[in-house]
């Protein structure tokens, strides 16, 4: 193992074991490196890459502290990710995303609470077939955001919406080229919706599982074009 990810995992595991709590302050440079038996270049070099995955904060002229270590900010590297890939790997990612998704839409007719499915009710009937291409993007960002927070689960709602932001290109190429494109969303989205309401969970995910699949298909397409 080399130097700097022995660093790394030496910090990592005062993390995990509790000796460093979100929102706890490293002990200085010196120190730290001394307590655990590595040279303060290792040690600085491990703070940088652990500062890049969000595992740590950096401030200058204060110095370092761990942070949150909530889901949103150590899943941010799964955006850069994404966004390096071409159009081939883009087709994997939907199948993962597709795949989430599809299961979190069936917790969410399992859990969903009165107050939740009437806000995701009101966002499928403040739509409809006027609304451009850029309001449709943000109206499926929202439905399906609103849906994976009905799951329950921080970790699994990071991870979606890290994989499905950076899908808003491929959203509006389809909205763009195909016709009928905005009618067949709303229709799925309220399909969705009203099993989702029913509480039953396998029409939901099969209808989740479609709807995601459509645009696959269409990125498949288009990506052989």
């Amino acid at each position: 193992m080399a130097v700097t990810d022995e660093a790394i995992e030496k910090i990592k595991a005062m993390i995990v074991a509790g000796e460093l709590a979100p929102g706890d302050r490293l002990p200085p440079e010196k120190e730290l490196a001394e307590r655990l038996g590595l040279s303060r270049s290792s040690m600085r070099e491990a703070v940088k890459a652990l500062e890049v995955i969000r595992v740590l904060d950096v401030r200058r002229g204060d110095g370092t502290y761990v942070t949150s270590l909530e889901p949103h900010l150590l899943l941010e590297a799964i955006s850069f990710v994404v966004d390096m890939h071409d159009d081939d790997s883009m087709l994997e990612i939907f199948a993962v995303r597709r795949m989430l998704e599809s299961q979190a839409t069936g917790l969410a007719a399992t859990l969903g609470g009165e107050e939740e499915i009437a806000a995701l009710e009101r966002e499928v009937d403040g739509v409809d077939a006027s609304v451009s291409i850029e309001e449709l993007v943000e109206h499926d960002i929202r439905f399906h955001r609103e849906i994976v927070r009905m799951a329950g689960n921080a970790y699994l709602a990071s991870l979606i919406e890290h994989l499905s932001s950076q899908t808003v290109r491929a959203r509006v190429w389809r909205g763009v080229t195909e016709g009928g494109a905005v009618e067949r969303t709303l229709s799925e989205h309220r399909a969705i919706a009203e099993a989702i309401a029913r509480h039953d969970p396998a029409l939901a995910t099969s209808l989740a599982t479609a709807h995601i699949a459509g645009v696959e298909r269409w990125l498949r397409q288009a990506a052989s074009a």
